[in-house]
């Protein structure tokens, strides 16, 4: 099996669990518990995004400094859920929204590295919202599951 067919199932083995349910703190609780850092869903999956990162088909674009990708579109594979891949260090990045939610799977790679204050593990972001996603304290790889695939630029900034 190909690392890009592993990567896929590892993600929807996740996505299955989660499907149908509010993006909520009951939700980052769940995913916490469930696949929390240290269990092996988690960590196969850290190891794969960095394979795929070492492999160029993660994060193979780069603007201002951040790498990035989509790496699976919003489909029935994923229950619905797109699949984008950040590689992030030290760095804010652009303001956007989240009409549908935001699901982020956050995994330093150096020093004390935290994404949006929280370090390794799931943050959960509800509908509606919206922030300057933050890498700090060192260099992470972020995955975030967006509900349809839902993602908006265009919101103004605080």
């Amino acid at each position: 099996m190909s690392s890009q067919q592993a990567f896929s199932d590892a993600v929807a083995t996740i996505t299955a669990r989660i499907s149908g349910k509010d993006l909520d703190p009951g939700l980052q609780a769940f995913l916490n518990e469930s696949f929390p850092p240290g269990g092996e869903a988690f960590d196969d999956l850290a190891e794969l995004c960095r394979q795929g990162i070492d492999e160029g088909w993660l994060c193979d674009h780069e603007q201002g400094g951040i790498k990035f990708g989509r790496i699976i579109k919003a489909g029935p594979d994923t229950h619905g859920f797109s699949v984008d891949v950040v590689e992030m260090d030290d760095i804010r990045g652009p303001y956007h929204g989240h009409p549908n939610g935001e699901i982020d799977m956050i995994i330093p790679e150096s020093g004390d590295a935290v994404f949006d204050g929280q370090s390794q593990g799931w943050l959960v972001y509800e509908a509606e919202s919206e922030h300057y996603p933050t890498v700090s304290g060192g260099k992470a790889i972020v995955l975030y599951l967006l509900p349809d695939g839902a993602i908006d630029f265009s919101c103004t900034a605080p």
